[in-house]
């Protein structure tokens, strides 16, 4: 990678050149390569695709420093973060205002998001069997933990009820995401969804590490640890929907995301400031709610919440992946977490 050799055993950060900002400033692209000491795969943890999307930034950094990594099999290349431009200005985009993860696989000559997507193919995606690249919502929006892979790999939803998320989400590849361009080359990548822009929230930190831990285990990189509680069997969603403003207002939700939801219920009410006009904001679907906006304040047509149909939608005991995670059947290890 970029001239570098690291011997097996060792670990080295790799600062890959991307471009040089107009006050002549170097930026650069750092990966944390940890080689393990035998043969296995070769894993990418990617963070901040998108600049504000700050907690894969500390799912690296914990990952990294977990002591588990001593006896990785096989290569793991951490980058903590991709789209430095953005993480530096807390902004989504790049500067030229394109988005990275519709701007794959890039182009040598193209714009600036083109050709920082063009470095990351080339050194990082084309080098590995698998990658998982850590989102959280966009900025005012919330997500509950969620994997989203394609429906076209076996592999991939293994290793995303490897992960054991609350639900997976099954979801078309996009034109331009580095999913897609990943699938071009035959390499399957899991899509670690949680939180929001800009915030760091402890429980899906915990479930971010510990589910990469627990695909390491299942690709044979990490020993597996017979003190680990078995997962739970996740949610498994094939269609979502966002929910819309039918006017603009102020927002008063009663249900958050990890509530289960019947077609035709009551969610929240929209009224105008006076007061005057009021109208009560039902359910377009029967499902869990995967994402809503925090933003009281919404126009007509906004997004208000993201809600996921659920192929298995109960346990034997008739709650959710979710609500078992928070009765007593943790979806992470605390032995796991630093």
């Amino acid at each position: 990678m970029a001239g570098t050799t690291i011997e097996p055993g060792k670990s080295a950060i790799v600062d890959l050149p991307v471009s040089v900002l107009s006050d002549h400033t170097p930026m650069t692209m750092a990966a944390h390569v940890l080689h393990g000491r035998q043969a296995g795969p070769t894993v990418f943890i990617s963070g901040a695709i998108h600049g504000d999307e700050i907690i894969g930034v500390e799912i690296v950094r914990r990952l990294i420093r977990a002591p588990q990594m001593k006896q990785l099999k096989g290569t793991l290349i951490c980058v903590p973060i991709v789209n430095g431009f953005g993480f530096i200005n807390h902004s989504r985009y790049l500067p030229d205002r394109r988005d990275l993860n519709r701007s794959f696989p890039g182009a040598t000559k193209g714009s600036l998001a083109a050709r920082l997507a063009k470095i990351f193919m080339t050194e990082i995606v084309s080098r590995c069997d698998v990658g998982i690249d850590l989102h959280s919502a966009a900025e005012h929006r919330v997500n509950l933990p969620q994997i989203r892979i394609d429906g076209g790999s076996k592999r991939a939803m293994e290793l995303a009820q490897a992960f054991a998320p609350p639900v997976i989400i099954v979801s078309k590849l996009r034109d331009g995401s580095l999913r897609q361009a990943a699938r071009d080359l035959g390499k399957d990548v899991l899509v670690y969804e949680c939180g929001e822009a800009l915030r760091f929230d402890e429980t899906a930190l915990r479930i971010g590490v510990t589910g990469v831990m627990r695909v390491l285990r299942k690709l044979g990189m990490l020993n597996q640890d017979k003190r680990m509680r078995t997962p739970l069997q996740p949610d498994i969603s094939q269609s979502t929907e966002w929910m819309r403003a039918p006017m603009g207002g102020v927002l008063r939700a009663f249900k958050t995301i990890g509530a289960w939801v019947e077609k035709g219920e009551t969610i929240a009410a929209l009224s105008d400031p006076l007061g005057a006009q009021e109208v009560e904001v039902r359910s377009p679907a029967t499902g869990l709610i995967i994402g809503r906006t925090m933003l009281p304040i919404v126009n007509e047509g906004d997004a208000l919440f993201h809600i996921a149909e659920i192929v298995k939608p109960l346990t034997e005991d008739g709650h959710t992946a979710l609500e078992q995670a928070f009765e007593g059947h943790p979806l992470f290890d605390e032995d796991e977490i630093l």
